[in-house]
This record gives structure tokens, C-alpha cells and sequence, in this order.
């Protein structure tokens, strides 16, 4: 009789644990799948906190805006292309509670920043952010770019290396050949464009020039950037070549490349990320980027 008790209420508890496994189970699959569907995301960035400084510094023709915030050694973030930088919104309390100056810049005709007929070149936006390094009286800084951030990092490490304690080029190119066909029909990368122009249509000094805008930096983006292997190769400031596992523009075996070609780099791929990791998964991006900066 005890024996047949015993059997019994070892059933229900049976059952109870199968149930609870599979629940885990599920519970862990929907988990990996929702990490593997990162790269389909394109979440919002938080907004900005407070700055320190706003301004502008005037640079032939056009005004520059910038932004600092927090104390510290200093770290200037390079946004993309069509992009301003509110969108760093993830990354700048990460490097100020990491006791970093930080300064961020809208590029040219990007965001608050005016813009000119002059065609648009990546030495061009290189010699704007040393400008308003320059305005504030900042002689080297650690450098974060994305995208075409990334590819006006790799400009001043090329061009300007005195001016850089380190480099972080995400997502970024040295030739059109690191391009893949058709990424303005990739949906992730459609919905970033148009959020961008939402963004442009609220902060931009000229809120009905998006088209003409766009059109401008796809110029720059068909014929630009063209660094050569022997150019990469004397880059002496320590480098990161970041991106995401599933960047939607820029072909894996080119950021596998560059990083060999710059002397002493880091890969480092971000896994279930693509071009926009810092919005995907800040936690990680950020983790990666404060260790190389404090490294």
C-alpha cells in the first residue's frame, strides 16, 4: 500500500518537473530567438542628458554644432551618415559615469549644423571636427566613430595622428569595394533612413532640405572613401574595427581586412548586431567600447 502511495505522488511531482523543464526550455528558446532577431531592430537611442556646452564654431562657411558633457580625459563620438547626435544618446552617460569628457559634433549639413554647396569629402569632415577641437582647446582625444564617423576616424589617424589617443571605427569602410550592393533596399537600413529624415525635418536649420541633402551624401558615398592598403598600414594610434555581426552595408571580409591592414588593430564583431549595435545592444557596446578606451 505505502508502495503504491508513494508511486502516485511521485507521478504528479514527475509530471510538475517535465511541465517546469519545458517551460525553461521554451522560456530559453524564445530568449535566443529574440537575440537573434536583434540585428532586425532598430530601437530609439535615449535622449541626450544635459550638456555641459552647446555652440557652434563657424568653419567656411557653415557652423559647426557641438556639445560637451561630463570631466575626464576627453572622447569625441563621430556620428553616421544622415544621422545628428542625438543619437548617442546610450553611449554618453556610459563615458561620463566612466569620468570622460565628451564631446559630440553634428557633422555638416547634418542635425543643428548648416551646410554649404561645397561637395562633401571625408578629409572635408575631418578638418571640421579638428576645428572644433580646436575651438575648444583640445589637443588629443580618444575617437568614436560609427559609419561615416568611423571613416573620418580613420582620415585624422591617416592624416592628423597627433590629434588621436585612440581610434574606434564601427561599421566603417576605407573603399566603395566594403560596400554591399543595395543595402538602401535592406528594410532595417530603410527605416533608418527614414527616421533620419523625421529627425533632420525637427533639428535641422533647413528642415525642407532632406532630399537635397541626401543626395549630396550619397556623392560622397559613391565615390568615397578611397584609402589605400600603404595609407592603412602606417596608422600608428591603437585601433579598434568594430561591427556588427549582421551590418546591413558593409561586407564582413572588408572589416576583417582593414583591421589586418591597420598595425597592431583589434577586430571585434558584435554578435546578433548590425550597423546599429549601439541602439541594439547598448550594454554591449558599451562594455566593449570602455574597455578599449580604458585598456
Amino acid at each position: 500500500m505505502l508502495k503504491h502511495i508513494g508511486e502516485m505522488r511521485r507521478g504528479p511531482i514527475l509530471r510538475g518537473l517535465v511541465v517546469l523543464v519545458l517551460a525553461l526550455v521554451a522560456a530559453a528558446g524564445a530568449s535566443m530567438a529574440r537575440a537573434e532577431e536583434l540585428w532586425k531592430t532598430l530601437p530609439d537611442p535615449k535622449p541626450l542628458p544635459a550638456p555641459v556646452t552647446t555652440g557652434y564654431v563657424p568653419v567656411g562657411g557653415v557652423k559647426i554644432w557641438y556639445a560637451t558633457f561630463g570631466e575626464g580625459s576627453p572622447v569625441l563620438l563621430l556620428h553616421g551618415g544622415l544621422a545628428n547626435s542625438d543619437y548617442w544618446g546610450d553611449q554618453v552617460p556610459a563615458l561620463v559615469a566612466d569620468h570622460h569628457q565628451v564631446i559630440v559634433i553634428d557633422t555638416r549639413g547634418h542635425g543643428r549644423s548648416t551646410r554649404d554647396a561645397t561637395p562633401y569629402t571625408y578629409g572635408l569632415l575631418a578638418s571640421d571636427a579638428l576645428a572644433v577641437l580646436d575651438a575648444l582647446k583640445i589637443d588629443k582625444v580618444a575617437l568614436v566613430g560609427w559609419s561615416d564617423g568611423g571613416i573620418v576616424g580613420l582620415d585624422i589617424a591617416i592624416n592628423h595622428p597627433e590629434r588621436l589617443t585612440k581610434l574606434w571605427a564601427f561599421g566603417a569602410n576605407y573603399n566603395v569595394s566594403g560596400l554591399k550592393p543595395d543595402v538602401d533596399k535592406d528594410p532595417v537600413f530603410s527605416r533608418y533612413i527614414e527616421k533620419a529624415g523625421k529627425d533632420y525635418a525637427k533639428i535641422s536649420p533647413t528642415p525642407g532640405d532632406y532630399d537635397a541633402f541626401v543626395t549630396q551624401i550619397i556623392g560622397l558615398w559613391n565615390g568615397q572613401p578611397d584609402y589605400k592598403k600603404e595609407e592603412l598600414a602606417k596608422i600608428t594610434t591603437p585601433t579598434v574595427i568594430a561591427d556588427g555581426a549582421y551590418d546591413e552595408g558593409i561586407k564582413r571580409e572588408h572589416t576583417e581586412e582593414m583591421a589586418k591592414l591597420i598595425p597592431g588593430a583589434k577586430l571585434l564583431i558584435l554578435p546578433d548586431t548590425s550597423h546599429f549595435a549601439h541602439w541594439q545592444n547598448p550594454a554591449l557596446y558599451n562594455k566593449e567600447l570602455l574597455a578599449f578606451i580604458d585598456g
